[in-house]
């Protein structure tokens, strides 16, 4: 019971979390007016905009800055862990996105046909500079909103 206790009341956790939901919302919102239709299978993807892993981490970091203080050891980790994760967003994962274009292409026509969407790789699993940046304001803005309530 105890580790229940601290988990729901370890903040920057809860707004990471925070930051995750809000995020998932957003990305749902913003795809139900660019694909004119209500799909909540988005709230469950990991890629779009905004990115997630992005406002989570972020809002994660600058609550253990604020928390912990700037020149925390704990402060210095969540920073490089922060990093390497937008970086994979944008980076890594974009790029084998990528990829999943150009091998799905190559399998249309090598075939002569249309693979089915269940064939198909993912091509959608990582994020543009522009998405990683408004998925980091996003937490950000969560991370300040929540020092200023409590």
């Amino acid at each position: 019971m105890n580790l229940m206790v601290a988990l729901l009341t370890n903040i920057p956790l809860i707004t990471g979390g925070i930051a995750f939901l809000l995020s998932q919302i957003i990305k749902v919102i913003i795809y139900y007016f660019k694909e004119k239709e209500f799909n909540i299978m988005h709230f469950f993807e990991a890629a779009g905009m905004p990115s997630t892993h992005s406002a989570m981490s972020c809002a994660m970091t600058l609550m253990i800055g604020i928390n912990e203080g700037f020149g925390s050891s704990l402060f210095a980790v969540a920073i490089v862990f922060t990093i390497i994760v937008l970086y994979d967003a944008m980076g890594v994962r974009f790029a084998a996105g990528q990829q999943a274009v150009v091998i799905n292409k190559i399998i249309e026509d090598i075939y002569s046909e249309k693979i089915s969407e269940k064939e198909k790789m993912k091509e959608l699993i990582g994020h543009t500079p522009f998405e990683v940046l408004i998925g980091g304001l996003i937490g950000i803005a969560v991370a300040l909103l929540i020092n200023f309530i409590i």
